[in-house]
């Protein structure tokens, strides 16, 4: 399983590598969205894919699952979540503002 999981990781950065590489404003967007989702599936991933019981109070069990990763990665999906909507407005003002969203065309001439 966590071969996989390793497998997708490796897509996920690949596509996102390629969206972060091109000259429209929204597929650098997504693909900071994609790279941000692969590396949440990389730190669970890493943790460890473990079964068991979570880790409570007055209940015996064998094995206990860690749950730190998992906070780790909610707390990241949440920033995840602020920063996304931030770049989709900052993207939706510079298309408004320039009536363009090819990075070539907003970089300018070298004369400016």
């Amino acid at each position: 399983m966590e071969i996989l999981m390793i497998i997708t990781v490796g897509v996920l950065v690949s596509v996102s590598t390629y969206l972060l590489l091109t000259k429209s404003l929204l597929r650098v967007v997504l693909g900071i969205v994609l790279l941000s989702h692969a590396a949440h599936l990389l730190l669970l991933t890493m943790a460890g894919l473990k079964e068991g019981a979570p880790p409570l109070l007055g209940e015996p069990a064998e094995a206990y699952a860690d749950p730190l990763p998992q906070a780790l990665i909610l707390t990241a999906i949440v920033i995840g979540f602020g920063v996304t909507a931030f770049l989709l407005v900052l993207s939706y003002r510079t298309y408004k503002e320039h009536k363009t969203d090819d990075l070539d065309q907003l970089r300018g001439s070298a004369d400016e």
